[in-house]
């Protein structure tokens, strides 16, 4: 029933498609106005005419590619680790992600020939590897990417001329171990699935729910293992994360009487009435006052012990080479005098972070997060169902994010979907300018933005010269020179025909301006450019 409902819908909007076609092609000239007053924000995208009139949804078909028919198999997930032989799709300027779908028109024989090793292969029937193709920007050498995707065929027609267009879907990561050429020609590879991580939330009684730890006597402390010694931590500057770093390895390089100062401040930090400003371990720091992180009450205990252990310490390296400020008699007793009340401290939970560092690992809020920003961004289409499912809306971000594909091809790479959400949050707070690659010449700003299909606003179409190209769609876009006439015919976008534009500064090939061919349909003109021309810069 399923199927039948889906090609009803395609029957209807196939009709659409056609009587776009038999249009006469008027195409009018392109009017470039810098002027914003005559753009505004529309469901359809970032950045829309007043008019939007087309129906997003007939991109999305490939309808370029002719009558294609559904092979009805579906192949089940593979199991992580999972170790078997794929005929192999190179691809260059294209990042496949799960989910996603791939627009292929085959007419080289060896491809051909990986075409029907897949048909007819037991392990992984329809199944293709898909791996990105890529020049070495140190030598110009060609290099293969050794993180690629499965692809699903779903979609099947053998031509006359014994050419293939097939209509793919993602599924699953792999690791590419070794290619190779089989005897037929098929390009093949022996790849290694992926084992996705698992969504992960909070902890309900991790943050908050806990006792504060008001009693805790530094004695109890002195006798206890590192807080940090199981765990791999990260140093925080000004709530944002950095590398990570040892606190144990920390720990070890202090000498007793630091390293007692020391957790004596982490015990002030839980729970005292009363903070000091901390101690530092590095001996040059010494020339300072030192002043603890600890309560008067507990430093009295100290103050004496810790004089005769600088002391000890002053005869120990005051023989040395380099000299040392040490600790003397008023500097001790000047410890620990300058007291500021921290008493909201005494009711921090027994955590062993503060919730926003779990948050910043929680898949579900990440999730919120990344379909907030991209609501924000890109508009449309809407991430709000993906927010449950964490893995599928890094995929589908990774998928239709508008940078450049050496960026996407890094998010690909990423294990972890909080690694993942977060990585696609930051570009998404970061995608300002669209440059060109070769020359940095300003393209488009993140507010040129259109969406043109319900795959969103970067998508792959596939060329009759068997090309496969990302493309983000924009509402304007400068420093084009377009070239050639206007030509509908292989219309990615049924209704628009298409030019080609160049850099105007280096001439090299950027995209397509894609102009209407009728007077009612809205916009009346956009702009298509390949993410393999996009440089890395998004800010």
């Amino acid at each position: 029933m399923d199927d039948e409902r889906i090609l009803e819908r395609e029957r209807y909007q196939i009709e659409q498609i056609l009587q776009l076609e038999s249009e006469e092609l008027q195409v009018e000239e392109v009017e470039e106005s810098s002027d914003d007053d005559d753009v505004q924000t529309n469901s359809g995208g970032t950045s829309a005419s007043v008019e939007f009139t087309y129906d997003t949804s007939l991109a999305a078909l490939h309808s370029y590619l002719g009558e294609v028919e559904y092979t009805h198999n579906r192949l089940a997930f593979l199991d992580g680790g999972a170790v078997l032989t794929l005929p192999l799709f190179y691809l260059e300027g294209v990042v496949l992600f799960p989910e996603a779908r791939l627009p292929l028109r085959v007419i080289l024989p060896n491809f051909i020939a990986a075409v029907e090793r897949a048909l007819r292969q037991v392990d992984a029937p329809y199944s293709i590897g898909v791996v990105r193709l890529y020049r070495d920007p140190n030598n110009g050498k060609i290099k293969f990417a050794t993180t690629g995707t499965t692809a699903e065929i779903r979609q099947y027609r053998r031509l006359e001329d014994g050419s293939v267009n097939i209509v793919a879907r993602g599924q699953q990561r792999f690791r590419l171990r070794r290619h190779w050429i089989d005897g037929d020609g098929a390009p093949c590879g022996e790849v290694q699935i992926i084992q996705e991580d698992l969504p992960l939330r909070t902890p309900q009684d991790a943050v908050g729910k806990l006792a504060p730890l008001r009693n805790l006597r530094i004695g109890s402390v002195l006798q206890m293992p590192s807080l940090y010694d199981s765990h791999n931590q990260h140093s925080w500057n000004d709530g944002n994360d950095s590398d990570a770093i040892s606190e144990g390895s920390f720990d070890s390089e202090l000498s007793s009487a630091e390293r007692m100062l020391h957790r004596a401040a982490l015990v002030s930090s839980y729970g005292s009435d009363l903070v000091e400003e901390s101690v530092s371990s590095d001996d040059e720091k010494f020339e300072r006052d030192l002043e603890l992180q600890t309560g008067r009450s507990h430093l009295d205990n100290y103050e004496g012990f810790m004089h005769a252990e600088y002391s000890k310490r002053n005869e120990e390296t005051s023989s040395g080479v380099g000299k040392r400020a040490l600790l003397d008699n008023q500097t001790c007793r000047r410890v620990g005098r300058r007291k500021y009340s921290i008493g909201h401290l005494r009711y921090a939970p027994r955590a062993f972070w503060p919730s926003w560092v779990y948050h910043m690992y929680d898949s579900y809020i990440l999730a919120q997060r990344a379909a907030d920003r991209w609501k924000h961004v890109v508009r449309a289409p809407s991430m709000d169902g993906f927010v449950m499912k964490p893995d599928l809306l890094s995929f589908h971000i990774a998928s239709k994010i508008p940078v450049s594909e050496s960026t996407r091809q890094e998010l690909l790479e990423i294990d972890g979907i909080s690694y993942r959400l977060r990585r696609e949050i930051e570009l998404l707070e970061s995608l300002d300018r669209i440059r060109c690659k070769t020359c940095q010449t300003l393209i488009a700003r993140r507010s040129d933005m259109l969406v043109m299909s319900t795959e969103g606003p970067l998508g792959a179409y596939a060329n009759p010269h068997g090309f496969v190209h990302e493309v983000t769609t924009l509402f304007k876009a400068n420093g084009l020179a377009i070239k050639g006439l206007p030509s509908k015919e292989y219309s990615w976008f049924p209704g628009y025909a298409w030019s080609i534009a160049d850099c105007a500064s280096c001439e090299n090939h950027m995209g397509w301006l894609f102009t209407a061919t009728r007077k009612k349909l809205k916009p009346r003109s956009f702009w298509g450019i390949r993410s393999s021309q996009v440089a890395d810069e998004t800010r």
